[in-house]
């Protein structure tokens, strides 16, 4: 699959972009990679997951780094403990700083919305899926996380209809974009994992799973969240299409790491008037 995003780099930090992203002067956003940071050892060296293994102060830093990089203010972040849920929680200005300036006041957050000038939002993965939801005429935003629980879940389309009822986003007019995770060249899972897709029946999932030989079945995460998007009245999805298990160099993954990694942030703001 051709890869839609753009690989950055400022003061020495790569990040990834959208493009048509960019092109949205009231939005800012950027992914991180595992580059550019100053972890060691398996961490080594943008690591920006907490609970990790590595130390909280090092983890800090590599915030102000990737910030400093990328232009997010670090007090206007807001980070979640993701855990494979599919809980969605509108935040704002008085969250700004949560998990990163103080401790996080909630849990089981996948997904976060606003419509607050200023706040960053913040997704976590290292082959889970992030994705990130604009809504240019209401001027609001949404991020989720989805794993294979959180997309079996539809926790994308549970952050759409979260963006419709608190903000009046209307479906057709948001835009998402699916980021650095785990392909179907590489999303291989059992026959229990795979049933739980099969349900999926108005997503044709016959199209979405792929048997090989061995008993082992291969699964698109991106375009089951793309159609669960689309099927929720999203018009515009654009897949990232860079694989994390394919470019370990770049990206962190749980799999191709066999667990020994550090973690990714995409982080999405609405802009302040005087940032344009």
């Amino acid at each position: 699959m051709q890869n839609h995003m753009k690989e950055c780099r400022n003061e020495g930090v790569p990040f990834l972009t959208f493009p048509e992203l960019s092109e949205l002067p009231q939005f800012h956003h950027a992914f991180s990679t595992r580059l550019g940071g100053i972890s060691r050892g398996y961490l080594a060296t943008m690591n920006l997951g907490f609970g990790r293994g590595d130390d909280e102060k090092t983890v800090l830093q590599n915030y102000r780094i990737f910030c400093h990089a990328t232009g997010f203010p670090i007090e206007s972040l807001v980070l979640t403990a993701q855990d494979h849920h599919t809980n969605i929680r509108r935040v704002g200005r008085e969250d700004r700083g949560a998990g990163i300036l103080f401790p996080k006041p909630w849990q089981s957050i996948d997904g976060l919305i606003t419509n607050d000038k200023g706040v960053t939002l913040c997704v976590f993965g290292a082959d889970c899926v992030p994705i990130l939801m604009v809504d240019p005429i209401s001027s609001a935003i949404g991020v989720c996380h989805a794993g294979w629980r959180g997309t079996v879940g539809k926790i994308a389309a549970k952050t759409v209809f979260s963006m419709q009822r608190e903000f009046g986003s209307l479906p057709q007019n948001l835009q998402a974009f699916i980021g650095p995770s785990i392909g179907p060249c590489c999303f291989e899972v059992d026959e229990p994992v795979e049933r739980e897709f099969a349900a999926l029946k108005t997503l044709q999932p016959e199209t979405l799973i792929e048997k090989k030989p061995n008993g082992k079945y291969y699964i698109d995460l991106w375009e089951t969240n793309a159609r669960i998007l689309k099927e929720a009245g999203v018009l515009k999805v654009t897949i990232g299409g860079l694989c994390t298990k394919c470019h370990p160099e770049l990206v962190w993954s749980h799999r191709a790491s066999g667990g020994k990694r550090g973690g990714m942030c995409g982080m999405l703001m609405i802009r302040e008037e005087e940032e344009r």
